[in-house]
């Protein structure tokens, strides 16, 4: 079976003409040395580029790339590949490719390596003796061993965060930091099989003080047109919002395998070179007359008397002295042909070191604008499916994200720095979550069994945080120590289950705000009593709504609640970056539930913003906004995903990464049963299309927009066809084929239907061909109106009509596609298909109002903050205490701040640094340029009056990642063919300020070390 690397390789081959190599096989923390400053360790270090060296004028110089693409994560766990187990799946073994390769570099100082991926490098690094750690050393300060990338791990740039990828890149180049100082800080990323690539990851190492980044897939057609034009090799202006954005890109030629022939690694079977001088088997000449030939044809496709040929692939290296001692073989033989006027020069080198070289060569290069999805490697695999495969990971990663910012805020708010056992179960959480970044976690195109245990992880990750957080909570709320309450989370929520709230006749609900700015929460809680009192500290009794929980959810197998009923009550004013608590009693009476409304041949439901009518069918049709009806229908449909024998391109099977629908869409159901609710914080309808799909719309009291909480599962496949679930939002915006998805949940990229910036596009799989990543949110518009749907995981989506938006949900099928996985995406649970529940959120009016005082893309902006990271629920058992003294012992509120930030800006980041008394924190501009005429404009904020609580000793900029000062950090320029138009800022920039003052530009974000002491 072809792995997913063998059948790019072979597609570029046949199809674009262009020389290709061998088909590919496929394709704890460190303890920290404290550093407050970012200082190499030792003055005489020759690391990064001034360790370069090899380039000759007047020569083709070969820059040979020795490395091993390690996943984290895949076709087995990450503690299988870290220890080489279950060769049944992949003979691999991480702990085998770093210590054959320290052994390799010592015993030649010519020979060179890189690392990325930082998860392993550590593990590793913890296990080795003082002597080699001061060996590594050694090799890391001559730049022999240097690090590309350096995050936690190499991520997927589709279905991952901006948030989560900050904070993976943060933690692994942090213990690069502590560890070699500026020696081990990278100066290129290094993306070489993620499955596409966005404006925001370049963006982001721009942002972080990368050079440049190298990756390997792009659309076959991309690729095939970029070679041809030598225009591989690119400035991305990665933002339009931000200076200094641009990015030196460079598309690797060979996928990342070795040339043809050349895998001289002991999972490969190419010859090795043979130089006995009387061995009859002896292959010199041949050998360096094919590698002439190969980097010949290379030639004329890059720029530059540079190439960069990589040597190595899926965890090469186990037995690094066979690859090296070759590669030494084949530097040797080629260049002694330059006795003979050969015009090549081969050499051990890095990335860096390529780039140094084509850096000084002074040349001028081609613009991207654009992104590099979707990513096709054939005419008909549309790696697009993985924007939705495993919607429940997805979902998971995205709750262990929102659970790791307020782990962090809560432990540097209130837990001692010093205090080691805090800091080991946040750092869990870190790891974690940077290792479900990986291109094979989030993307879910891994094993079952590897799906599971990435499951596992994040379920002990949170646990373990959930010790800081009880602990913190648990500081900040006692007033006396004699009487303290457990704060626990209800992590089955998703369901409508958590046990206090359903058992115990008294408990407090305490939600912790991670925002900077006092937000409110409408709080749904599982019950089973008849009635509930809910009192603030002051003992004001709170209004209360009761509503029957979906009956497709209670009759769900895996839930173990008895509850029928949730408890609703609106908590407002929840401090910034605080929390408010809530005293909850079961009362005596009778339930106070809204039944539902008899069934009307026509139904509503509303608040003062807006109405939604549905038609006699039961599906929504309408909503009226300010008086003025527009036309909104909703409906689930599915593909069929095609059913191939993946031989032939036209064969292509719907798998984990490819999507490729067998035909045309069709509806799940022409009617819908439904039930009304209606009462003071909500009035919703609860619609069940058959016996696997089914949903709750929902219009809260003071809300503008519509929740759609979808179920979906299991999905049925008794008639043999894999089915692929989604969800089309209908509207009368004249939309003209233009629709936008956000890059990793921020800045909004342009889509046209049917089209492509950089080459004419001719479509084999109309469908698939025009899916795209949707982080977060996906929208259209014409002069008049504009709808947006916002998710709460990634998903794949598209506009395939005017004025029609669809997002696929959840995936089931039958056959793998290919490309190395070797199962099919056929999840189950409890002995049936798995079942998946989401959110989608609303909005849709008038692009502008005169009166209005905030534009919808502005509202749509703050709601996305709020779906990313509301407030999150602790509950606790209250059995024995009243509420008087509940009210007497406990503190009911606690905010970090005095005032709450500009909605427009958001605090990012706040956690406990390097020493006590330090903090990382990050504060970012939510909104782009001309997004809003007010909530645009650039913001001042000054740091003391935003922690007045605390005194600030020092605050000090660094780069986005957090590992070098801002002032230090200097990147390499580089020129374009033309000089591409810049956008005229409409607002002029504010003066520069001074001292703890600074100022947010649209979409920037700033990093401070920042030392604060607590005065009050």
């Amino acid at each position: 079976m072809m792995s997913r690397c063998c059948l790019v390789i072979l597609t570029l081959a046949l199809l674009a003409g262009a020389v290709h190599s061998r088909p590919g096989r496929r394709s704890g923390s460190g303890s920290l040395v404290e550093r407050h400053n970012y200082e190499k360790i030792r003055k005489d270090a020759n690391c990064g580029y001034q360790s370069c060296s090899g380039p000759k004028r007047d020569m083709l110089n070969v820059h040979l790339v020795p490395h091993s693409h390690d996943d984290v994560g895949w076709l087995k766990t990450v503690d299988q590949y870290y220890y080489g187990s279950r060769t049944n799946h992949q003979r691999a073994g991480v702990q085998y490719i770093l210590d054959s390769v320290v052994e390799a570099l010592l015993h030649n100082p010519e020979r060179r390596f890189i690392y990325v991926e930082s998860a392993f490098f550590f593990k590793w690094w913890n296990e080795q003796t003082t002597e080699l750690q001061d060996a590594v050393r050694e090799l890391i300060e001559q730049g022999r061993l240097q690090f590309v990338g350096g995050a936690w791990s190499m991520n997927d740039e589709a279905a991952s965060h901006y948030q989560s990828l900050i904070d993976q890149f943060t933690w692994g180049l942090r213990l690069l930091n502590d560890t070699f100082g500026d020696c081990g800080r990278p100066r290129t990323g290094w993306q070489i099989d993620p499955f596409g690539h966005s404006k925001e990851q370049a963006s982001l190492f721009a942002q972080m003080g990368y050079d440049a980044t190298f990756f390997a897939r792009l659309d076959w057609r991309d690729k095939s047109k970029r070679l041809a034009n030598q225009e591989a090799e690119m400035i991305w202006k990665a933002s339009q919002n931000l200076d200094d954005s641009e990015l030196f890109t460079s598309v690797l030629y060979n996928h990342y395998s070795a040339p043809p022939g050349f895998c001289f690694d002991v999972l490969c079977s190419d010859d090795p070179f043979v130089d006995g001088p009387f061995s009859a088997e002896n292959n010199v000449k041949e050998r360096v007359d094919a590698f002439l030939y190969f980097v010949g044809n290379m030639s004329t496709k890059y720029r530059s008397n540079n190439l960069l040929v990589t040597m190595g692939d899926d965890f090469n290296y186990m037995d690094a002295n066979m690859n090296f001692k070759n590669m030494d073989k084949l530097i040797k033989y080629t260049n002694a042909r330059q006795s003979q006027e050969s015009k090549v020069n081969v050499f051990y080198s890095t990335p860096a070191c390529y780039l140094k070289a084509v850096h000084e060569a002074e040349l001028r290069w081609p613009a991207k604008t654009d992104d590099f999805f979707p990513y096709a490697s054939d005419p008909h695999a549309y790696w697009t499916g993985y924007f939705t495969s495993r919607p429940t990971s997805k979902r998971y990663e995205r709750m262990g994200n929102h659970f790791l910012q307020v782990c962090k805020q809560l432990t540097a708010l209130a837990l001692p720095s010093a205090d080691e056992s805090y800091q080991e179960n946040l750092t869990h959480l870190r790891e974690v979550i940077g290792v479900m970044q990986h291109h094979d976690a989030i993307t879910g195109t891994e094993k079952q069994h590897v799906a599971d245990d990435y499951a596992r992880m994040i379920h002990t990750a949170i646990d373990a945080c959930g010790k800081n957080t009880d602990a913190a909570l648990t500081r900040l709320t006692s007033r006396t120590s004699a009487t303290e309450l457990r704060f626990e989370s209800c992590n089955q929520l998703n369901v409508s289950l958590c046990e206090i709230t359903e058992t115990k006749k008294t408990f407090v609900v305490t939600l912790y705000n991670p925002l900077a700015h006092a937000t409110h929460q409408y709080v749904r809680l599982p019950v089973n009593g008849n009635s509930y009192v809910v009192r603030d500290a002051t003992g004001t009794q709170l209004p209360t709504q009761i509503v029957s929980v979906a009956e497709s959810v209670t009759s769900l197998d895996s839930r173990t609640s008895p509850a029928i009923d949730e408890l609703i009550f609106f908590a407002e004013e929840i401090p910034p970056l605080g929390f408010k608590s809530f005293y909850i009693s079961e009362g005596s009476g009778n339930k106070k539930k809204h039944t539902p409304q008899p069934k009307q041949q026509f139904v509503s439901i509303g608040n003062e913003y807006l109405t939604l009518y549905f038609n006699g069918n039961g599906f929504l049709s309408t909503i009226n906004i300010n008086g003025q009806d527009h036309r909104l229908e909703q409906n689930f449909l599915y593909y069929e995903g095609a059913y191939g024998n993946n031989e032939v391109f036209e064969n292509r099977s719907s798998g984990a990464y490819i999507f490729r629908p067998n035909g045309t869409e069709s509806p799940i159901a022409n009617y819908a049963q439904i039930r009304v609710f209606k009462g003071d914080h909500v009035q919703e309808v609860h619609q069940i299309f058959n016996e696997w799909v089914s949903q709750v719309i929902r219009v809260y009291e003071h809300d503008r927009h519509v929740e759609f909480e979808w179920l979906v599962g299991p999905i049925p496949i008794e008639d043999g066809t894999g089915k692929e679930i989604i969800i089309r939002y209908y509207s009368d915006i004249k939309s003209d084929g233009i629709f936008w998805t956000d890059s990793n949940g921020r800045e909004m990229i342009k889509r046209i239907r049917n089209h492509r910036e950089t080459w004419d596009l001719e479509l084999a799989e109309p469908v698939a061909g025009n899916y795209y990543p949707v982080t977060a949110k996906i929208a259209l518009e014409d002069d008049r109106l504009r709808m947006a749907v916002l998710n709460d995981r990634a998903q794949g989506g598209t506009s395939m009509q005017d004025g029609v938006l669809e997002l696929m949900v959840h995936r089931r099928l039958l056959r793998d596609d290919a490309f190395g996985v070797g199962e099919a995406l056929n999840e189950t649970a409890y002995g049936k298909g798995l079942v998946a529940r989401g959110k989608h959120y609303l909005l849709v009016g008038p692009k502008s109002i005169a009166q209005q005082t905030t534009t919808l893309p502005a509202k749509e902006r703050f709601l996305q903050n709020q779906i990313l990271t509301p407030a999150w629920l602790f509950v606790s058992d209250a059995t024995g205490l009243s509420f008087n003294a509940w009210q007497s012992s406990f503190n009911s509120a606690f905010t970090a701040l005095t005032t709450s930030l500009p909605e427009n800006v958001n605090l990012l980041t706040f956690e406990p640094w390097k020493g006590s008394n330090n903090f990382l924190v990050r504060f970012e501009h939510l909104l782009e340029k001309n997004e809003d005429p007010l909530y645009s404009l650039p913001v001042t904020i000054d740091l003391q009056s935003v922690f007045s609580n605390s005194e600030i000793v020092s605050a000090r900029e660094t780069t986005l990642a957090g590992n070098q000062w801002k002032e230090d950090s200097s990147r390499l320029k580089f020129f374009f063919d033309i000089e591409p138009a810049r956008q005229k800022q409409k607002v002029s920039k504010p003066k520069r300020t001074a001292g703890l003052q600074f100022v947010l530009q649209p979409m920037e974000i700033k990093t401070f070390v920042v030392e604060m002491r607590r005065t009050r």
